[in-house]
């Protein structure tokens, strides 16, 4: 059991260490609120917690499905490119809570986790497999991979958040629009290449 759990900790951690979408939307929300890390996790949560529970029940192998996948980036994509131009549509408004994005923090952590194509295809592909190791310990097992998992995510976007807030107001204004600029480019970025992909897998069916 030990040996699987720390597994499900170094997994989790480095995907949710990586920068990414929810990366960059947690950095624009802690501008204003130190819970906005917390609150984008449980966002993320909410569309996590069901997909785990859908791959524990064996319905994993729906992610494998072309078109299904085509679908995740082309929606994924056009997603992300909507909320990354939002917010480099208002970097030069003051500061709100929201940073540059329409939604409050839990909705937002849901629509970017939604919307990233990569994190249902790891879940179908790595995830699947922590699921499978956590059946070997019951039902007890795929709770704690739920808890541990969640955790990770929590503990990193919270210590993301906490520190945004807390050095913000040595930044100056220029560092500020500069950082919003960089986390709608990530955003435009990642969806223009989701798009790409679904592109080019649509041209290949």
């Amino acid at each position: 059991m030990v040996a699987f759990l720390t597994s499900v900790v170094v997994i989790s951690l480095s995907g949710v260490m990586m920068p990414g979408p929810m990366f960059a939307v947690t950095v624009a929300r802690s501008y204003k609120s130190p819970m906005a890390g917390a609150k984008i996790a449980l966002g993320h949560a909410i569309v996590e917690v069901p997909l785990m529970l859908a791959i524990y029940f064996g319905l994993g192998r729906f992610f494998d499905s072309a078109p299904v996948q085509i679908a995740l980036y082309l929606v994924g994509g056009s997603l992300l490119i909507w909320m990354g131009s939002s917010m480099f549509r208002k970097r030069n408004q003051p500061i709100e809570e929201g940073g540059g994005l329409k939604y409050n923090s839990i909705v937002t952590g849901a629509i970017t986790s939604a919307a990233n194509p990569f994190f249902f295809l790891w879940w179908a592909a790595v995830g699947s497999m922590l699921v499978m190791q956590s059946l070997a310990f019951g039902v007890q097992g795929f709770v704690l991979l739920i808890i541990i998992h969640s955790l990770c995510d929590f503990g990193w976007l919270i210590l993301i958040s906490n520190v945004v807030y807390r050095t913000q107001s040595r930044w100056r204004d220029k560092f500020r629009v500069g950082l919003l600029i960089a986390c709608s480019f990530l955003l435009i970025g990642f969806g223009g290449w989701f798009i790409t992909s679904g592109i080019r897998l649509l041209a290949q069916g």
